[in-house]
């Protein structure tokens, strides 16, 4: 016989999943508190138990550790209510299965996940997240860190919350986003990804929630956003900290209220888009700084994903190379030497970089040649240096330095005898640009003694240019 135990101080819940299980031939046990749990707990073993995070005498989190060491076999389901899913999220990294929501409104969702724990399909949960992995661009294999995220990922993705990614830029926020999307049970609703940062204040008001005829100049004919596009799918907001205050409204009543208008509309509008936002910034600096609502960042910020920069996973980086010259239909190989290389290096624009740097030595490889050999590789990989970026953002004091070294770098890229990627030359002079301009903002910020209007005013820039400048212009542009 199956036994399942439940830990809810909430009896009419109790009642609820006594009887739900009971019906299902499985045999159940009710503890009210932590008291309860104790005694239970010591007469027998339990292939389940759901737990509530909250209860009158003790934590749900300290119940799960507990069932986690003691009796690694029990499956565990944590229950929650929506204003403690972060504490869900940490059940899950502590261990527990999997999280639901109460009031249980899909039952037929929780009866799938009680019969999957019960039929222990752990392995095949496993082969689940690496086939979606590969199917959303992510290449992991040897970092525990990134097959923690993916689990952590997997098991929040079914559920109809919003997510925050967090990481450097080119980390690959967007694959995760992906991941998501088809790990949910929207994956047969749209998906649709816009950046924040690359469009004017009105241009994206009118890309996120459309436009009426007229409502601006241009504006010759009805529009829908992408709210609206996106319908019951999934809409990712990238680098979303540089979105406007205005827009940032907006956005928060579109997360509060799911209505919003159009731009010169009259008309309210619905939508039920699931939001997963990006950003490689920190939003709650941007918070303290005034530059992003706070009551906006909770709402985004149901559960966040961190991933980890490229230098923190050392040990993907080969099996990333291997799978990008696959990709890219090339019998070539990496050498021993060249993956000692390239795993040294801490690659500031982390996977797409690292894919960048693919491209061009498939470009300068001669023809025939099977195997990648140090020499392949660019000047500041088989150096051990960084070549036109340093780890560190230029200050005030080190500006002339940064571009001594910009100057001195790009000549031996000039005097190299080996063919150069154009594309990768003009990178790197929009990096320069970058951080000329971080620099010159920082330099008139020092003379205003931190007032940004005025800074803004000097430099004859509007506050937004000026906070995108100091936000991410300073951070390597490879993407």
């Amino acid at each position: 016989m199956t036994n399942i135990l439940i830990v809810d101080d909430d009896r009419e819940v109790g009642n609820f999943l006594n009887y739900f299980l009971k019906e299902k031939g499985l045999n159940v046990y009710m503890a009210y508190s932590g008291k309860d749990f104790c005694e239970l707990f010591e007469k027998q073993s339990y292939q389940l138990a759901l737990i509530d995070v909250k209860l009158p005498d003790t934590s749900g989190l300290d119940i799960l550790k507990n069932i986690t060491e003691k009796m690694p076999a029990c499956k565990t389901i944590v229950m929650t209510g929506y204003s403690t899913v972060k504490v869900a999220v940490d059940a899950i990294k502590l261990g527990a299965n999997d999280f639901i929501e109460k009031p249980f409104d899909d039952l037929d969702a929780l009866e799938m996940t009680i019969d999957q724990l019960l039929a222990n399909k752990v392995t095949t949960a496993e082969s689940d997240i690496q086939e979606l992995a590969r199917t959303s661009g992510i290449i992991t294999g040897k970092s525990d860190t990134m097959n923690r995220l993916l689990a952590l990922a997997y098991k929040i993705a079914p559920k109809n919350i919003n997510v925050l990614i967090e990481g450097e830029t080119g980390t690959g926020k967007e694959l995760f986003a992906n991941f998501l999307h088809y790990a949910s049970q929207r994956n047969g609703q749209p998906f649709i990804g816009i950046n924040c940062g690359a469009l004017s204040e009105s241009l994206l008001e009118s890309e996120l929630f459309g436009h009426e005829k007229g409502a601006f100049t241009g504006a010759s004919k009805e529009r829908r956003g992408v709210f609206e596009l996106a319908g019951k799918g999934t809409l990712f907001l990238d680098e979303v900290g540089e979105a406007s205050m205005s827009t940032q409204v907006k956005l928060l009543r579109v997360l509060e209220t799911g209505e919003f208008m159009r731009v010169g509309g009259e008309t309210v509008q619905k939508t039920n888009t699931r939001i997963v936002a990006a950003t490689h910034v920190d939003l709650t600096e941007a918070v303290k700084n005034r530059a992003f609502r706070e009551d906006l960042l909770y709402r985004l910020d149901v559960v966040k994903l961190v991933i980890p920069p490229l230098r923190e996973r050392r040990e993907d980086i080969p099996l990333i190379a291997n799978h990008l010259l696959n990709k890219a239909e090339e019998k070539i190989q990496l050498s021993e030497e060249a993956a000692e290389l390239m795993q040294q290096y801490d690659w500031p624009g982390n996977v797409r970089e690292l894919s960048n740097v693919i491209k061009r030595t498939l470009t300068i490889m001669d023809e025939g040649s099977s195997m990648i050999s140090p020499r392949h590789l660019p000047v500041n990989i088989r150096t051990g240096k960084l070549l036109l970026i340093e780890k560190a953002k230029p200050t005030e004091a080190t500006f002339e330095e940064y571009l001594k070294k910009w100057t001195d770098d790009m000549l031996d890229v000039w005097r190299a005898e080996e063919k150069v990627e154009m594309e990768m030359i003009l990178n790197k002079v929009k990096d320069l640009e970058r951080e000329i301009g971080r620099a010159f903002v920082l330099k008139v910020l020092k003379e205003t003694i931190g007032d940004r209007q005025d800074a803004a005013k000097r430099l004859n820039i509007s506050m937004r240019k000026l906070r995108y400048l100091l936000n991410e212009k300073g951070q390597p542009s490879v993407k």
